[in-house]
């Protein structure tokens, strides 16, 4: 920790020499500023530099490395861990640098490291043109690809970090420098999994793809027919063209104009289709699902940017998630996931979820640290609560799913989906093999482990 007089004259001279904000414990907006998505988390950065370029980036890392204090990097802010933030430590915000570029001759997009999905699915719309991203608007871009990045279109167009092309990075040492598969090669494929433990990516090359049509349906059911309805959507997934997607769904009804009243705030079983194509090619994947006895339905061409702000939950509820990656969905296994639908706190934003992959997922490069790639489904308890009297509750039902789901685990899981788990979830979620590799990058370009508020990986 430096003296005091020495803090207080390099944080005198950050606020001079960043173009964009600096903000300090005892400073108005502090608190505003170092409000995060999850609501449960409550941290208090030494200081938190708002950057609007990558020389400001540079210039608030070298003030950390000054006064010795690690660095957070906030970006969407969306990370369930809080791991945009960190007690004591700089944090990095890039929410100023959000500008997305579309270069649609070159089908590339050049991303700024502060932007969400919201920003680049609305810059690319105009081009009919898309790349994986979350399934949320609000979801920082960065964080998402770097940790992998699943969404609504990887089995049609793979992972997100499948599509990475290019990073800007600024290291541990306040260097600058761009990793591709020319240049910087071993951070490049360290990037592909590795998340924000080697730098701050200041801007992010995405490869981007024709999407001139998307459709949806969304067919809501009473709980009870969640095991007929399991079963029929994972033998039309299985059986659809890559293009398809979505999930099987438990939820509560929300106030949305096509649910009955009277199944608002109660629970319901959905089946979800999303379709990177016509609303008469998803028809023909979803007709089974809708000749099902059903509460609702939604079944509509809609603008891949406009469909993925349907989900957006709101920020500042209390959020727990895990997953576990599945070796099949057999019908035990769909079983034991609907029955753990009655235990799940209702009425909240808590969604219990089962997703298709395969497709583009399964066919990827299979050298990056993505080792849930190969698995066929994944199970996703997504827990988000307004009381923290519910707290206990609703964290022991994720914890609950996770048990149910153990006997069908492959033990790989994509860490984005989860929090803080431990050092063992971290090596599921990258591969014990690539786990060495990347610690030897780690101890390369952040020997100190500056950036270790995030799925951390130790240097070698």
């Amino acid at each position: 920790m430096a003296p005091l007089s020495k803090a207080g004259a390099a944080l005198t001279a950050l606020r001079e020499d960043l173009s964009g904000e600096v903000f300090a414990p005892d400073d108005p907006g502090y608190d505003d500023a170092r409000t995060v998505f999850n609501g449960m988390v409550d941290r208090r950065p030494a200081a938190i530099a708002q950057c609007e370029s990558e020389a400001d980036v540079v210039t608030a890392i070298r003030f950390a490395r000054e006064l010795d204090l690690p660095v957070a990097v906030r970006g969407g802010g969306h990370s369930v861990a809080g791991n945009a933030l960190g007690d004591g430590a700089l944090v990095v915000d890039l929410r100023r640098m959000n500008e997305v570029t579309v270069h649609p001759a070159a089908r590339a997009i050049r991303v700024g490291g502060g932007a969400l999905m919201g920003d680049l699915d609305r810059a690319c719309a105009p081009h009919a043109l898309a790349t994986t991203g979350g399934r949320v608007s609000t979801t920082g871009v960065g964080g998402l690809v770097l940790g992998g990045g699943s969404g609504w279109l990887d089995r049609a167009f793979g992972l997100a970090v499948d599509n990475l092309l290019g990073v800007d990075l600024v290291t541990a040492d306040g260097e600058t420098l761009t990793a591709t598969a020319e240049d910087n090669t071993e951070l490049f494929w360290a990037l592909h999994g590795g998340g924000g433990n080697f730098g701050v990516a200041t801007s992010l090359t995405l490869r981007a793809h024709p999407l001139p049509a998307f459709a949806v349906a969304l067919v809501l059911y009473e709980p009870e027919s969640g095991p007929e309805v399991a079963r029929l959507y994972r033998d039309l997934l299985e059986a659809a063209p890559p293009r398809a997607g979505g999930g099987v769904i438990f939820m509560t009804g929300p106030p949305a104009p096509f649910v009955p009243p009277e199944r608002v705030g109660t629970l319901l079983c959905g089946a979800l289709v999303t379709y990177a194509g016509t609303e008469e090619e998803m028809r023909g994947v979803a007709r089974p699902l809708l000749a099902l006895p059903h509460v609702a339905e939604l079944v509509t061409a809609i603008p891949y940017a406009d469909f993925q702000c349907m989900l957006d939950d709101p920020p500042g509820l209390r959020n727990y998630w895990s997953a576990e990656y599945l070796t099949g969905a057999p019908d035990a296994l769909l079983d034991v996931f609907c029955a753990r639908a009655s235990s799940m706190p209702v009425p909240t934003a808590t969604q219990h979820v089962l997703f298709p992959l395969g497709g583009a997922i399964a066919d990827g490069p299979t050298d990056y640290p993505v080792p849930y790639r190969d698995s066929p489904w994944a199970m996703h308890p997504f827990a988000a609560w307004e009381d923290p009297a519910d707290d206990e509750r609703c964290r022991q039902w994720v914890k609950d799913v996770r048990a149910d789901a153990a006997p069908w685990s492959t033990g790989a899981v994509y860490l984005n989906f989860t929090g803080d788990e431990g050092p063992e979830r971290v090596a599921a979620g990258l591969g014990a093999e690539n786990l060495r590799r990347l610690a030897g990058v780690k101890a390369r370009y952040d020997p100190d482990n500056v950036f270790r508020f995030n799925h951390n990986i130790r240097p070698a």
